[in-house]
């Protein structure tokens, strides 16, 4: 068979399961992952012919397609701020709203102090936020934290992947009293923690809620910001004068973050928005 008839058969299996840019970009994933086939190379070679054995495997990840599996944990890797990252299922996959927050902290005056900056990332999973910032902060110490021995593991081979030297730790962020194994003065504290309520599920798409780790997703409908409640009390006693916090949040709860911060003694405190017009993160310093 020759891709570009596959091709039909690869959109018609998934037209009621996703919007045909969506299958588009899946399409051309697996011509990369499968083949070593880029977009222009397919354009050029119509006459391409799969053999038995690539038509069984397009047929097996098609069938995992349909049950809404996401196709990073397929392929087993994500782009991420122009960078490759290994994903699996003991991870959430990197989101482009998170580029936006890694951007705002490589923009901020702070990163451009002369002196090495130290930064601590609580809650890493794939290791996405401090890896970028590494790559681009080369003198940073750079420090991360995760519940997760698994997740830890993906992120040490990311961190090898993309040759940058990070400090992982294993921790329960709720029971860290102290930062102090950290290099101090800590510079920089940025979290992505779990955010979503238990009352938001029915909003979540099959494709997360089926595969992505609940650990890294939930939280209890009466304690939504456990986590940053926590880890904003930590940046009180740890942080250096004019140190930094940036939090990823949850949309429907900027008011409440902001505030919670306020109460908490926090200065300059910054709520803005994503790509998509939702509240998402937020700034404030010590």
């Amino acid at each position: 068979m020759l891709l570009k008839q596959y091709k039909i058969h690869f959109f018609d299996a998934l037209k009621n399961i996703q919007d045909e840019r969506e299958i588009e970009s899946f399409f051309f994933i697996l011509t990369e992952y499968l083949h070593n086939l880029k977009r222009v190379d397919v354009a050029l070679n119509p006459d391409f012919e799969l053999s038995e054995e690539a038509i069984e495997k397009w047929n097996a990840i098609l069938a995992e397609l349909q049950q809404e599996k996401p196709i990073q944990y397929i392929t087993g890797e994500a782009w991420f701020y122009g960078l490759r990252f290994e994903v699996n299922e003991n991870t959430l996959i990197p989101r482009p709203e998170t580029e936006e927050l890694v951007e705002w902290i490589l923009n901020s005056p702070i990163t451009h102090h002369p002196s090495p900056i130290t930064i601590l990332d609580i809650g890493t999973g794939s290791g996405c936020i401090p890896i970028s910032l590494k790559v681009n902060l080369l003198q940073a110490n750079v420090s991360a934290i995760d519940i997760s021995e698994k997740a830890l593991e993906v992120a040490k081979r990311n961190a090898a992947i993309n040759k940058v030297d990070i400090n992982f730790i294993q921790a329960n962020i709720l029971e860290v009293e102290d930062l102090f194994q950290f290099p101090s003065p800590i510079n920089i504290i940025v979290s992505n923690p779990p955010y979503v309520r238990v009352l938001e599920k029915q909003e979540i798409k099959k494709n997360v809620l089926d595969y992505e780790p609940h650990l890294a997703l939930f939280v209890e409908d009466n304690d939504a910001l456990l986590f940053y409640r926590k880890i904003a009390q930590l940046a009180l006693k740890n942080l250096a004068p004019n140190g930094l916090l940036f939090f990823e949040i949850n949309q429907y709860l900027g008011k409440e973050t902001v505030a919670l911060l306020e109460n908490l003694g926090f200065k300059n405190i910054e709520l803005r928005k994503d790509i998509y017009g939702n509240d998402r993160m937020i700034r404030c310093s010590v």
